[in-house]
C-alpha cells in the first residue's frame, strides 16, 4: 500500500446520513474474488431500481465520474464489521470519505487500506456537499480539506495520520517498533529465563 501526504480529487456529494456497510457492500457479492474488484458493487442496491440505475442517484451523475472524494452524512460505515466496504470504495477510486461520524470498525479498516476516513463537523460536512461536485485536495500535514476557496479542519487520530502517510497497515505499524521489540526480548529474556522455552 502507498502512503500519501496531500490528494486532490474531485469531491462528490452523498447526502444521505447512516450509509451502512450492507448499503456499500450488499452481501450477496461477496463471494466474488478481490482480484476482479469491488468497485462495480458500490452502493449497488441504492443506486439502482431493480437492473436500472436512478439517474437522480449524485453517483451516477457524469460528474461523479473518476471522483475520488466522498462527501457525505453522519454514521458513515455502521452495521456490519465487513471490510469489503473498505474494499468497494477503493477499488471504485476513492481515498478520502467525509463525514461527521464513522462506523468504528470501518474507520480501522479504511486506515488500514488507504482510505482516509476525515472527521468534520456537520455544518462543514454540509457546506462541502453543497460545493460538489468540485476539485478539493485533502492534507494530511495540516488536516485541512480546501476547494473553490474553502477551507476546512478535520480530525484524524495520529496513529492512523501516520499509518496513512506511510502507507502501513496494522503488521506494518508493529514492524516500525521491531529494534524496541527486540531489545525488550532480550532485556526479558536475560532477567527472567525461565520464561522461555529451553533451546
Amino acid at each position: 500500500m502507498t502512503g500519501w501526504t496531500t490528494h486532490e480529487g474531485r469531491a462528490v456529494a452523498l447526502p444521505l446520513e447512516s450509509v451502512d456497510t450492507d448499503q456499500i457492500i450488499p452481501a450477496r457479492f461477496m463471494s466474488a474474488p478481490r482480484a476482479s474488484g469491488y468497485g462495480r458493487f458500490l452502493l449497488h442496491d441504492l443506486r439502482r431500481d431493480g437492473d436500472m440505475l436512478r439517474a437522480d442517484f449524485p453517483l451516477n451523475q457524469p460528474a461523479a465520474d473518476c471522483a475520488s472524494l466522498l462527501v457525505t452524512r453522519r454514521n458513515f460505515g455502521g452495521g456490519s464489521s465487513r471490510e469489503a466496504a473498505v474494499y468497494a470504495l477503493v477499488d471504485a477510486g476513492y481515498r478520502a470519505v467525509i463525514a461527521p461520524g464513522f462506523g468504528d470498525i470501518f474507520a480501522g479498516n479504511a486506515v488500514n487500506n488507504g482510505l482516509l476516513p476525515a472527521r468534520v463537523t456537520e455544518a462543514d460536512a454540509e457546506a462541502l456537499m453543497a460545493l460538489c461536485p468540485v476539485a478539493m485536495t485533502v492534507d494530511l500535514d495540516r488536516l485541512t480539506i480546501s476547494g473553490a476557496g474553502r477551507s476546512v479542519a478535520f480530525t484524524l487520530d495520529p496513529v492512523w495520520r501516520q499509518k496513512l502517510i506511510n502507507g502501513w497497515d496494522d503488521i506494518d505499524l508493529t514492524a516500525s517498533h521491531a529494534a524496541a521489540i527486540t531489545e525488550f526480548a532480550v532485556h526479558r529474556r536475560a532477567i527472567a529465563p525461565w520464561v522461555w522455552p529451553a533451546d
